[in-house]
């Protein structure tokens, strides 16, 4: 298993702003928007993203960081093995990820994802 990308988010009422400060001002591309998280990034090789959400999605908080791996199985195994709960999922998103949420040993909410 190897993380493929980190994400951070940040909790918001409203994406708008978002779009005008990471959008217009920044110059990053909106790379996704389904009206409650919208993404901002470039289709660099660094793929550097900013997301603004109201929530994680489901009605889930919006997590600390967001952790794209290459098998979800073999991750979540991994966690559990080493006595970590899991607050949420795995789930099969109708946006097309496969997640769960979990604290790391700080209380940091990290969303771990697999695109599917």
């Amino acid at each position: 298993m190897k993380v493929r990308r980190i994400v951070s988010n940040i909790a918001a009422a409203d994406t708008a702003a978002g779009r005008a400060f990471y959008g217009d001002l920044l110059g990053l591309d909106t790379l996704m928007d389904h009206g409650w998280i919208a993404t901002y990034g470039t289709e660099e090789t660094a793929c550097v993203q900013v997301s603004v959400a109201t929530e994680g999605g489901n009605g889930t908080p919006v997590p600390d960081l967001s952790i794209e791996v290459d098998d979800l199985d073999e991750a979540l195994a991994r966690i559990q093995g080493a006595g970590h709960r899991i607050v949420y999922g795995p789930a099969q998103e109708p946006w097309g990820v496969r997640r769960f949420y979990v604290r790391d040993p700080y209380g940091t909410l990290l969303n771990i994802l697999e695109h599917l």
